[in-house]
């Protein structure tokens, strides 16, 4: 199940309906933060737990 062209646009149009242009800038920005602090989160985790599981064998 996929949303298609018609879909994206609809999002977008309501995005923009919502926010108007001069905020989505700054929304894309803060979204675009949040996605790589949670990246970063992630990735960390993962090596704490290779590390643990290295020093466990």
């Amino acid at each position: 199940m996929s949303i298609g062209i018609p879909g994206l646009i609809l999002i977008v149009i309501v995005v923009l309906i919502l926010f108007g242009p001069t905020k989505l800038p700054q929304l894309s920005q803060a979204i675009g933060k949040s996605l790589k602090e949670f990246k970063k989160a992630t990735n960390e985790a993962t090596d704490n737990d290779l590390k643990e599981d290295d020093q466990a064998k």
